[in-house]
């Protein structure tokens, strides 16, 4: 068990250096291959671990695409992932497919199922079509699952699963020559909490097998109505066709953020993605009464983005500035002021703005990633500051 899907996915990549270590003695820096849409937990692994991160393009589903994954391996290639559901969309990769382009090129294949390892058994257990995503396929050598997404209990529960006993060991740490004593840990920490481990313990047992079929049933209705509602919405729609409860919302005809901050206002929170630009719903069991009101709530939001306002003309104002600084003043200058531009976006002390439109239409007007990375930090460092009194 570990604290959470990051620090699951940190030690599947972890334990794919150590194999590659053993097992491609010659290569040289170790390499995973990934879709796109994986999540930035592995980016982390790779800063961390010191491993090469090879991002892949996904299809117009959003899914992986098996060709272009298995073309990016070289030799110094030891894990591919896939995403079984992708966050960012909800879809599931083609699991099969991967796996056997990772045993054809002799490399470990780790599935990311962080949000669907305890909705995606109890879904197909229903009579959903649910692809096979798990160890009844070949290939597949470790998968992460968290207890605290859809196994509903407290949160610093989730587990990492290997298809062998010697393929886990290469995630344990053993140290055999310190004065105190032989040191080893299973995972990233050394004393951890058993308060979350001890709470996934009750709540499976609490719950069982048909516990879990009844929330997960509910929960299946209720997105079924949700996705059902949606289509009558004229302006917004489902990208793709998620396979559970995790979906992603867009519209070809407003801004999608404009209608996020709408909902927002309305008390209803969904983050804010790109590539494309979405709005990230996810359902639980919870969710199952309030849909006709999400509904009635978002076709409101929806029809309110064609009113004019005063926010619409502060944003498009500062976009203007934005693009007006981007094209005619020196590029390091840009990025002074876009690092301090978190109080023009309404981002006092530690308090996130409730309309959020302004800030992603200025991303889009950064000439770089960096320039991004810039403005992400002095928000953070905002959010994580106490003034002395």
């Amino acid at each position: 068990m570990t604290s959470g899907g990051t620090e699951s996915l940190l030690m599947a990549v972890k334990t794919a250096r150590e194999w590659g270590r053993l097992q491609k003695p010659g290569a040289g820096l170790p390499e995973m291959v990934l879709p796109s849409t994986a999540h930035p937990a592995f980016e982390k692994a790779a800063h961390y671990f010191g491993v090469k991160s090879v991002r892949v393009p996904v299809g117009e589903d959003f899914r992986a695409q098996v060709d272009l994954m298995e073309a990016a391996i070289t030799p110094n290639t030891v894990l591919l992932v896939g995403s079984a559901p992708s966050y960012p969309q909800g879809v599931v990769d083609p699991i099969l497919g991967l796996a056997a382009v990772a045993q054809k090129h002799h490399i470990l294949f780790h599935v990311d199922a962080c949000v669907g390892g305890f909705m995606l058994p109890f879904v197909r257990k229903l009579g959903y079509p649910i692809p096979d995503f798990d160890f009844r396929v070949p290939g597949v050598t470790s998968i992460s699952a968290d207890l605290h997404k859809y196994g509903y209990t407290a949160k610093g529960a989730s587990v990492i699963l290997y298809r062998s006993h010697a393929l886990r060991q290469y995630q344990f740490f053993v140290d055999t020559d310190w004065a105190g004593g032989i040191y080893a840990s299973p995972a990233m920490a050394g004393s951890r909490p058993g308060g979350a481990i001890a709470a996934a313990w009750a709540v499976l047992n609490f719950l069982g097998e048909e516990g879990y079929l009844e929330i997960v049933r509910k929960v299946m209705q209720a997105t079924d109505r949700l996705k059902a509602g949606i289509t009558k919405i004229d302006g917004v729609h489902i990208l793709s066709n998620p396979e559970m409860s995790v979906l992603a919302l867009a519209s070809d005809q407003h801004n999608i953020y404009d209608i996020g901050d709408e909902m927002t206002l309305k008390g209803w929170y969904m983050d804010r993605q790109q590539f494309p630009p979405s709005l990230h719903v996810t359902l639980n069991y919870a969710h199952a009464e309030v849909i006709d009101g999400f509904l009635r709530d978002l076709s409101h939001a929806v029809e309110k983005t064609h009113q004019p306002s005063w926010h619409k003309f502060r944003d498009a104002f500062l976009l203007r500035v934005a693009r007006f600084l981007v094209r005619f003043l020196p590029e390091k200058l840009v990025s002074n002021l876009m690092g301090r531009a978190s109080s023009l976006l309404g981002v006092e002390g530690s308090a996130l703005p409730q309309r959020s439109a302004a800030m992603y239409g200025m991303m889009g007007t950064l000439p770089n990633r960096g320039d991004l990375k810039t403005l992400v930090l002095d928000l953070l460092d905002q959010m994580f500051s106490v003034e002395a009194k």
